[in-house]
């Protein structure tokens, strides 16, 4: 199982799999019945998740909403641990995941914006180097796993900043490497086989370490660090399939 998905992530564009992903997992769900593990996103339970990634993580993909960890890391902070379900406010979510995209629309107190280079279900499709919004046009952004694909991420970070009005907020993981000190990138590596080489994927142009929520600061962001082992009971790590190494950075805008 692992090898098909691996082999269809590097096969088809991400246009491709958001169409076709439920239907692929619908395939799956029959053999993963059990009460092993759950997804608090969607609610369901499994005797275990699919794997999932180019280099293949088991047990972290929930086949009926397509969370992986850091969606139900993201979900369980904005039901129990903040006014997300009750505030009104105006979201902008980049790279829309599925797994929260239908959830969003359904919040009446939401005016839920989604934007994107290329994916079908996004409302907008912009480079996040130049947002086209107004300064403080949202209370919230939600983007997840893009910073590591784009040519300037601190030029991203600071019109994030600035379309965030003040008091907002953005949660902004990105595939960290929690024993590696400082942030490593360089633009004259190029080729696709050597990018996956160093920075983990064909597509990532940079690779995250300990250094990621000062490079927020940087930007001007006053960054809160909840790391998932200080958030959880372990039980409850393993249940919901965390991860336990991440930590939840929300970044608001003072």
């Amino acid at each position: 199982m692992k090898t098909i998905i691996r082999w269809f992530l590097r096969v088809f564009p991400r246009p491709f799999l958001i169409r076709m992903s439920y239907l692929f997992m619908g395939l799956f769900k029959p053999f993963l019945y059990g009460n092993k593990v759950e997804c608090p996103v969607c609610g369901s339970t499994f005797r275990k998740f699919l794997p999932y990634g180019v280099n293949s993580r088991s047990n972290v993909l929930c086949p009926t909403c397509l969370s992986l960890e850091r969606h139900r890391l993201i979900w369980l902070y904005l039901q129990k641990q903040s006014d997300f379900l009750t505030k009104p406010r105006k979201l902008l979510h980049v790279a829309p995941e599925q797994c929260f995209y239908k959830r969003f629309r359904k919040y009446k107190h939401i005016e839920y914006l989604t934007a994107d280079l290329e994916s079908p279900i996004a409302d907008y499709h912009f480079d996040l180097h130049e947002i086209p919004f107004e300064n403080n046009s949202f209370d919230m952004i939600l983007c997840n796993h893009v910073l590591e694909h784009v040519t300037d991420d601190r030029v991203v970070m600071s019109e994030f900043l600035r379309v965030l009005r003040p008091g907002g907020f953005a949660i902004l993981q990105v595939p960290l490497e929690p024993l590696r000190e400082f942030t490593f990138e360089d633009p004259a590596i190029t080729d696709p086989k050597q990018r996956e080489k160093v920075f983990g994927q064909k597509d990532h142009v940079r690779v995250y370490g300990r250094d990621y929520p000062q490079r927020l600061r940087e930007c001007g962001f006053a960054v809160e660090e909840r790391p998932v082992s200080a958030s959880f009971p372990s039980e409850l790590i393993e249940r919901y399939r965390l991860a336990p190494d991440e930590t939840l950075y929300i970044a608001t805008k003072p």
